[in-house]
This record gives C-alpha cells, structure tokens and sequence, in this order.
C-alpha cells in the first residue's frame, strides 16, 4: 500500500505543471472508449463490475469477474472519422491477478486537405492515432484493489510523427455492501519518446477521483467524477471573447460582468461530471443512463443558439452469453455522436 501511496504522489508532482486546452499530445486518449463512458458523461471510473472497457480507463477496476471478456466498440463520428476499441480481460488464479490487453484507434478521414498559408490546396492527407495499452490489478486488501495499465501511444498526422508511452495507476475501494465505491486515478502520465517537430509536447495528464453510490431501497446508482485534482484553474482566458456571459447547470444564460463568484462557481462546476444508472428488472439486466458534464458545454457552447452539448444518454442490455450497449454524446448545435459497443465471454 506503501508503494501505491508514493506512485501516486508522485505522478501529482509530476504532472502539477502539465496543461490543459488542446496543447496536449495525443488528445484522444480523453475520447470515450466505449458506450457506457460515452453515455455517462464521458468520464466513469469508479464501478467495479464485469464492464472491461471501464478497466481501460481505470486499471484498478479489473476483477476476477471479468475473466475471458471481449468487448469491441466504435464510435459513429461525422466526416468518416473512427474510434474503435477493442479489449479482452483474462485472470490468473494461481498470481490472484487480473490482465488486460486492449487497442483504441482513431483515424480522421481520408478527405483532409493540405494547404498552404495562403490557402492553396497542395493535395490530401491522413491522420491517425493509437493506443495500444496492457494492465494488471489485484486485490491487496478485503475490499482494496491496485492496478496499472502501460500503453504504447503512437500518432501520425499529415507525415509528421509521434510515438510515446503512457501509464495509468489506480486505487479502488468498495465498501461491505458494495454499494459504495471510490476510486483515485492518475491517467495519461508518460512522455513523447519522439516528437512531431523540434518541441516535446506534454501528455494530457490529469488527476481523477470518483465515486459510485447506489440506493438501498431503490435501483438507480449515481456517480460524481471530480477531475484534475492536480489542478485548479481549467477556465480558458481568452483576450479576445467579447461574452461575458455565464451558464447554469440548468443552462439558462445570464449576462453582464462576471464577478469573481461566477468565476469561482463556474470554474468548480466544470471540475464535475454526474452520472446516473437505472437497473431495470429482476436480474438487473437492463439499465438506462444519464450523464452531464460541464465543462464540456462550457467549452462547446455557441453564444447565439443553445445546444445539448454536455449531455449525454445511454443504455445496456446484459444477456448470459453476450452485451450491448448504447451510447450518444453531444457535441455540437449539428447533433450528436451515436457509441455502440459488443461483449461477449470466451473462456
């Protein structure tokens, strides 16, 4: 316990100075991996279950349960844009350990154009990114698990590009019930071992704790995800904006100066994202999901027109021999993105 204590000390320092807005390499390792991420808000990562795409992007989640577990996802993007994952659990009594293998990839579309500084098209290029990432978990205590995913990031845009390694640790704690789970992660830690340019570009580290907590005289479970704990200001100052509006949770929009109350509360609010579950029928087979994130539709908003940017809806359906789910996100005035993902068990 000692030693995770130190890790994870340790990749708060080191990722104290990183940044957020777009300046990172290998951005898409934030995309949803999956229709439950997808439809609960983009962020989940504190329920521990037979779901093999959460241990993707908490290691700590993976559990005996999930044993022989496929699962393949893809997101129906605009423009011909694709992000797939595909992942498979497997667990070794005899080293009381779980593992994971698992590959995200996003290609950008094959219609990009390449242009000169004065707008002259110089012919077409490709982009693409992947992640091919393994993991192992066990659990150290009654209720206590640890775990880490190594991941081996490569990107390639327009002919430049970038290879790079990532890790993920984590904490999870359930209670006797297990109605209560908590977890503490740090993702995206590592470095670009080489780089599109003469700069090496910071990894998209953050800090994350999250909690699960599902009703006792009722089958509906809530999650809260505070991200960047690393971090406390993740509001983009933009010299330029003219709107000095502000957005509720319920999105109405309030204008005039904003004073130093709404920066604080608005900058806290987009910190969260919320999530809810509702388990349906006697064997908790079916469920259908909600989820908000805030500081995604702060940072997609439009000023003139009002979007469902934010949030997002989902459900599943488990069966003995297989699951599927289904996830949507919006993302723009324009629509949504529709997330399907497929499980199976092979033993």
């Amino acid at each position: 316990m000692r030693c995770v204590v130190v890790l994870v000390l340790t990749l708060v320092w080191c990722g104290a100075a990183a940044q957020i807005g777009g300046i990172s390499a290998y951005e898409f390792l934030n995309a949803p991996n999956s229709a439950t991420v997808a439809a609960l808000g983009g962020h989940h990562i504190a329920l521990m279950d037979d779901d093999i795409t959460l241990a993707n992007r908490n290691p700590s989640l993976l559990n005996p349960s999930m044993h022989g577990k496929v699962a393949l996802s893809h997101a129906f993007l605009p423009s011909g844009i694709n992000n797939s994952y595909l992942g498979y659990a497997r667990y070794r009594e005899e080293l009381r350990t779980t593992f994971q293998a698992g590959l995200q990839y996003i290609n950008y579309g094959g219609d990009l154009v390449r242009r000169d500084a004065t707008g002259q098209a110089l012919g077409d290029f490709s982009a693409s990114e992947f992640a091919l990432s393994v993991g192992a978990a066990r659990q150290i205590e009654e209720r206590l698990s640890v775990g880490v995913n190594v991941k081996v990031l490569a990107s390639q845009l327009a002919g430049y590009n970038s290879l790079g390694l990532g890790l993920d640790a984590g904490v999870h704690y359930q209670d006797t019930t297990g109605r209560f789970q908590i977890s503490l992660l740090a993702r995206n830690f590592g470095r670009q071992l080489t780089h599109y340019g003469d700069a090496r570009e910071p990894m998209p580290f953050e800090l994350q704790l999250g909690i699960v907590r599902e009703l006792k005289y009722l089958p509906f479970r809530f999650s809260v995800v505070y991200r960047y704990l690393d971090r406390w200001n993740v509001i983009y100052d933009d010299p330029n904006a003219e709107d000095n509006s502000t957005l509720t949770f319920l999105g109405e929009q309030q204008t005039g100066g904003r004073g130093a109350g709404a920066v604080f509360f608005d900058n806290l609010a987009r910190h969260f994202v919320v999530n809810g579950e509702l388990l349906i029928g006697k064997q908790r087979n079916l469920s259908a999901r909600i989820g908000y994130n805030h500081g995604l539709r702060r940072e997609l908003r439009l000023t003139d027109f009002r979007s469902g940017a934010g949030y997002s809806f989902g459900f599943a359906w488990q069966t003995r021999r297989f699951s599927i789910a289904y996830g949507r996100g919006t993302y723009h005035l324009g629509g949504g993105v529709n997330q399907l993902s497929l499980g199976t068990t092979i033993r």
